[in-house]
């Protein structure tokens, strides 16, 4: 019997591309460009996982968004390559979004971005000395 639960390692075949300072906030703005957008980073959030919802549903989960805005982000988005859009052909219409790989890749980050964030908080309830 074939065992799934163990980890999977992907080795690298380059070391990566070595960064100058110009050529690391060049490479930071193009993501942060992929990313701009008041509602970018929550429609991720509610996507991470490999979940996969529809319309309607995300827009039942981020209620302070509108249904213009709604439908704008997640068209950037899928043309950005970070989400997929499934369009299955029923009466009435059913169309769902999940992240791509590269889209679920982003995860890490922003838990990273969580933790530092987080960070502040500590770091701020720390005697004046620890900082």
């Amino acid at each position: 019997m074939a065992r799934t639960d163990k980890k999977v390692r992907y080795s690298s075949k380059s070391k990566g591309k070595k960064y100058t300072p110009v050529t690391a906030a060049q490479d930071v703005e193009k993501a942060f460009k992929v990313l701009e957008g008041r509602w970018k980073l929550l429609i991720l959030f509610h996507l991470f996982g490999g979940k996969i919802l529809r319309f309607s549903e995300l827009e039942r989960a981020i209620p302070a968004i509108s249904q213009k805005m709604l439908i704008q982000q997640l068209r950037q988005m899928e043309s950005d390559g970070m989400i997929r859009r499934i369009v299955h052909h029923q009466v009435p219409p059913k169309v769902e979004y999940r992240l791509t790989d590269w889209g679920q890749a982003l995860c890490p980050a922003l838990d990273a971005l969580l933790k530092w964030a987080a960070l502040r908080e500590q770091m701020s309830d720390a005697p004046e000395t620890d900082r």
